[in-house]
């Protein structure tokens, strides 16, 4: 359902660009660029504000460069099942093993995960190839680290203890453009298709404490490694209007997977749609609230050498349906050290979330960013 979706918004992003136009996405976090217009209208600054976690939203002027970094911070915690929290002491006892019946296997959950954080160091370069085409590529190093309790033996509520996995490394780089397809005042529509190259690692490995005692060295779970092994396509189209210094807007975006990986499973595809407005009450102030619906798609497939009694070894704990709310501000200092530097960040908490099979909950996440133009 959610490939046929995102298929469906490629093919439709494609026609409506002009043939041979070249086609990438726009993936910069904070994308609130200077639009080409800023460098012809007197205080057009005031009318370029936005989410700084939207990106696609405005395009750079043409020979003009920016680099930009930003860094995400996510944690999750505790145990649900599809909309309800889940006891872990429960998981461990009621919830099936898929590796039951393999050697040293036991018939339920025994790892249990309590919390994972997530840390992405983002650097970007974006160049205007010209008024309606800006290039970008984006190169993110991760650092991931997951919490879990281990229940002695095969059965019963018996605590053995717990132990901490950690993974790092340079994720998938994007790279791409984003391109205007109309523009009429402060009302825009911009088109972005990105490519994400399998420069991510799949198959970090750590020691677990297995329910009988002993720490292995196993390949680590779906969920902690660095990249998704495949090349992925990246759609998204954005529409974005504003009035006074109020500007609103939207976004459709996606991942498309292109195949199995040399591991030999997918991850799930990605729908994303989102809808903002921002306020800017001064020339160097702006704040923003949006609300971004997601949909992943449960990984297809299965790495022969990711196993255990443990949530995030089975491929159908992952991907679900998820509602998040963000509050964000961005500074522009019109003088001093910081003059023309754009300083951003955005907050978010989750108001629905339905997971597929058992995982962990989310529980917040925050982005901070800074660009400069040259």
């Amino acid at each position: 359902m959610t490939r046929d979706w995102m298929m469906a918004l490629a093919m439709g992003a494609g026609l409506m660009t002009s043939a041979g136009a070249a086609q990438a996405q726009m993936m910069d976090h904070g994308d609130g660029t200077m639009m080409h217009e800023a460098k012809d209208k007197p205080g057009m600054h005031m009318q370029m504000h936005g989410p700084v976690g939207v990106m696609g939203r405005h395009l750079m002027p043409e020979g003009k460069v920016m680099l930009g970094y930003s860094f995400g911070m996510m944690q999750m915690d505790g145990l649900a099942t599809g909309t309800s929290r889940l006891d872990p002491t429960v998981a461990a006892t009621t919830v099936p093993n898929r590796f039951f019946g393999l050697p040293m296997q036991p018939p339920t959950l025994r790892v249990i995960p309590e919390e994972m954080d997530m840390q992405m160091h983002m650097f970007s370069a974006m160049y205007g190839a010209s008024d309606r085409v800006t290039l970008m590529a984006m190169v993110p190093y991760i650092e991931k680290s997951m919490t879990a309790t281990t229940y002695a033996g095969p059965a019963g509520t018996r605590v053995l203890g717990s132990n901490k996995m950690r993974s790092e490394g340079l994720g998938d780089i994007t790279v791409g453009a984003v391109i205007g397809l109309y523009k009429q005042g402060r009302t825009s529509l911009n088109m972005g298709i990105g490519a994400s190259l399998p420069t991510g690692s799949i198959s970090e490995t750590g020691r677990m404490l297995s329910p009988m005692g002993t720490t292995p060295e196993m390949r680590m779970a779906y969920g902690m490694q660095l990249g998704s092994g495949t090349l992925d396509l990246k759609p998204s189209l954005t529409w974005s209007s504003g009035k006074g210094r109020l500007n609103w807007g939207a976004q459709v975006s996606g991942v498309i997977r292109s195949g199995d990986n040399s591991a030999g499973y997918t991850l799930g595809d990605v729908a994303s749609v989102t809808a903002w407005a921002s306020y800017k009450p001064s020339p160097w102030f702006s704040y923003s609230a949006r609300l971004e619906a997601t949909s992943q798609g449960r990984i297809r497939g299965i790495d022969p050498f990711i196993r255990g009694p443990m949530p995030g070894s089975d491929p159908a704990n992952y991907g679900g349906e998820t509602v998040t709310a963000y509050l964000g501000a961005e500074l522009t200092p019109p003088s001093g050290a910081l003059k023309g530097h754009r300083i951003g960040m955005e907050v978010g908490l989750p108001a629905y979330q339905k997971v597929n099979g058992v995982q962990l909950r989310r529980d917040w996440s925050a982005m901070v960013s800074w660009r400069k133009a040259f």
